[in-house]
């Protein structure tokens, strides 16, 4: 089973839609996560109409509308896999500890918020993913989002990828 991970997309305000890349690996994924600050809904009608499965929550920069569709928290299983998904988890510091004692029964937790890459293991086992964000690099070289696979219970093939950098722009200029 394929998925795709993303998170913090932020249109319009950051871009104007998704990057292409991204959007040619919906087909591929057999579900699509999505950690919140979609900011509109556009973006969610896109994913629905386009992906398999998407599994998505508000992030804190979305309004009542996507709130009103989408939980804070959400829980599935895929292939034996336990996974939640959050938009927020607090300073890095200590997040494995804190993640693991508040989503005891999960095997995977992605999140967003930072739009900072991270993939680590918590002591208990909880895998924390957090794909960055497609549309809005902060301080970071790259846009980014993830893919991983699920094979035989397992979460495998967990894989960063970088966006290339979008064109600037095109500003008018003032007519003389």
């Amino acid at each position: 089973m394929r998925l795709l991970l993303m998170s913090d997309t932020h249109l319009p305000k950051r871009a104007r839609e998704l990057p292409t890349p991204l959007l040619a690996e919906l087909p591929a994924a057999d579900v699509v996560f999505h950690a919140g600050d979609w900011v509109d809904t556009d973006t969610l009608d896109l994913l629905e109409a386009r992906c398999r499965r998407l599994v998505g929550v508000y992030g804190n920069n979305d309004g009542p509308e996507l709130r009103a569709r989408l939980p804070e928290v959400a829980y599935v299983e895929l292939g034996g896999v336990r996974f939640g998904v959050i938009h927020e988890t607090g300073a890095k510091q200590g997040r494995e500890q804190r993640c693991a004692a508040r989503f005891p029964d999960l095997d995977v937790l992605v999140f967003g918020h930072s739009h900072i890459p991270w993939d680590t293991t918590a002591p208990s086992g909880l895998r924390l993913l957090n794909p960055g964000s497609p549309t809005d690099r902060r301080r970071q070289p790259h846009c980014t989002y993830m893919t991983a696979t699920i094979a035989e219970g397992r979460l495998t093939d967990v894989e960063l990828h970088r966006l290339p950098p979008r064109p600037p722009r095109r500003t008018a200029l003032p007519a003389s």
